[in-house]
């Protein structure tokens, strides 16, 4: 599939989580825009509780959130907060816990690569409702009708979320070819007045890959995804499933906080 990063005339096609108003990048629309600099300026995704995660980002992300696969087609995503509309790393005044890895397909925003309406090739846009754009901004897009270095660095950006995309299809096309999804609940466990543990209540259902079946694979077949670098991204995955304790300790302590507050 064709990219290209000027088009003109083009359609876009399908919807884009984050992305209001998806445009073609182009320099006669937009070659007055730039980005404004802006310390925090992540609350475009303040309310999102999901976050498409591609697999060579599985090891970093793990450290701070689970790592799930969702949908029929399987998508892995970042956990970042329990209830829908919440995100537990991400402020609504934009900034970020420290601590907190930021997925590559938060960064890119506001660029991205969508299919034109023919599906037959890869158009650069831009959400022209991102608050981060404005005309006259800090850092320009265009400069003298060509492409700042600032814009051909996002473009190859978003070239290589692409690829990392294509290669994460082809990953979970693995684990579904051997069969090794399960379905799986996070569960969590409340208080009663006594201090003693009530009933366990559902908090999320979701794929992951069963150690179970991951063991009884055919010994080819196990050592074949250790070879190609599929074992490792499985196990951090495993270990990123250990977090939700840590997801729902965070949800106690800001419910804790809200109530002292009102």
């Amino acid at each position: 599939m064709e990219t290209t990063s000027l088009p003109q005339g083009s359609e876009i096609t399908g919807n884009v989580l984050f992305y209001e108003k998806p445009e073609p990048l182009s320099r006669d629309t937009h070659g007055k825009l730039g980005l404004r600099t802006v310390d925090k300026p992540f609350a475009f995704a303040a309310k999102t509780n999901v976050v498409p995660l591609t697999v060579t980002e599985f090891a970093p992300a793990a450290i701070a959130y689970p790592i799930i696969f969702a949908g029929e087609g399987y998508q892995p995503l970042a956990v970042m907060g329990v209830a829908q509309g919440t995100n537990l790393f991400i402020s609504e005044d934009g900034s970020v816990e420290p601590d907190a890895y930021l997925p590559a397909y938060i960064r890119r925003y506001p660029f991205v690569l969508a299919g034109d309406d023919k599906g037959e090739r890869l158009i650069v846009c831009i959400d022209r409702a991102s608050s981060l754009l404005a005309e006259g901004a800090d850092v320009p897009m265009f400069e003298n009708g060509e492409p700042t270095e600032y814009t051909t660095g996002c473009i190859q950006f978003c070239n290589d979320f692409e690829a990392e995309r294509q290669r994460t299809d082809n990953f979970v096309a693995v684990l579904k070819e051997m069969d090794l999804f399960d379905t799986r609940q996070a569960l969590f466990h409340p208080r009663n007045e006594d201090g003693s543990i009530g009933e366990p209540q559902v908090v999320a259902e979701y794929f992951a890959v069963s150690e179970e079946k991951l063991l009884a694979l055919p010994q080819d077949k196990f050592m074949a995804l250790r070879e190609n670098g599929a074992l490792s991204q499985i196990y951090a995955h495993l270990v990123s499933l250990l977090g939700w304790d840590k997801l729902i300790t965070k949800v106690l302590v800001r419910n804790a906080a809200e109530q002292a507050q009102a």
